[in-house]
């Protein structure tokens, strides 16, 4: 299956049948395999890029285990040409001719293929487990955004008010199988709402200063030779006489 969505929505079906397996066997499309080159932050980090499947695998603990010969994609090749040959035939056969009729009658379909055509494991042991968290927050599409000075967040074309109050810089985005969103800082669900337009930032009105008169002392050297200078001349004078005079 291609596409990370429909990858994702058919294994959350499985797990909610059979359990979390301890591991999965599948190709390196790069669905399940990431070909893109590193970031200087997962350099920096020391890891490989991820695909969304590997991530979320990766979260829920389950090992992938990828094919390397041309026999093993052989299989799921095989059982698709079965499909495409023997469901057709039996379809037409009950007279199906719609989607939904059609997967009603996979439910009942489906068993009795796994029953003539399957074979048991080695062991005969089930290594499913049983769900120890939940796996809505795993299987998503999980991205990071930076948040405007004005508290919103651009993404997937559309605009988000961050409404709470918070110091982040950055926030966590998740985009669950169901369409719905989830925007987290530090683990914590952020309150938001969508918006059409950036706020407007409001406008300062620019008020003129008030020029501030300081009046200057009579001995101010600014006040001029007669008025500042004089002054403070004569009184140096002075101080300088009657210290001459004390001596």
């Amino acid at each position: 299956m291609k596409g990370t969505i429909p990858a994702m929505d058919s294994f959350s079906r499985y797990i909610a049948k059979y359990g979390l397996p301890v591991s999965v066997y599948i190709d390196k499309h790069t669905t399940y395999r990431s070909t893109a080159k590193p970031s200087i932050d997962e350099e920096l980090r020391g890891i490989a890029p991820q695909s969304q499947f590997q991530r979320a695998l990766r979260e829920l603990g389950v090992k992938i285990i990828y094919t390397n010969s041309p026999q093993a994609k052989g299989r799921i090749e095989r059982l698709f040409a079965t499909l495409q040959d023997r469901l057709i035939k039996e379809l037409r056969l009950k007279g199906i001719d719609n989607i939904d009729d059609a997967n009603t009658f996979l439910e009942e379909y489906l068993p009795l293929h796994n029953r003539r055509f399957s074979f048991p494991s080695l062991s005969g042991v089930d290594m499913h487990s049983k769900l120890s968290r939940n796996i809505k927050s795993a299987l998503c599409i999980k991205d990071r955004r930076t948040l405007r000075n004005d508290n919103t967040i651009s993404y997937c074309g559309a605009l988000y008010q961050i409404l709470d109050r918070t110091m982040a810089k950055k926030v966590d985005i998740e985009k669950h199988l169901d369409g719905s969103i989830n925007i987290k800082y530090n683990g914590k669900n952020l309150i938001y709402a969508k918006i059409e337009a950036r706020p407007k930032p409001k406008e300062v009105e620019d008020k003129p200063k008030e020029r501030v008169y300081v009046k200057p002392k009579p001995y101010h050297p600014w006040r001029g030779k007669m008025k500042g200078r004089g002054v403070l001349v004569t009184k140096i004078q002075k101080r300088t006489f009657l210290n001459g005079c004390d001596m």
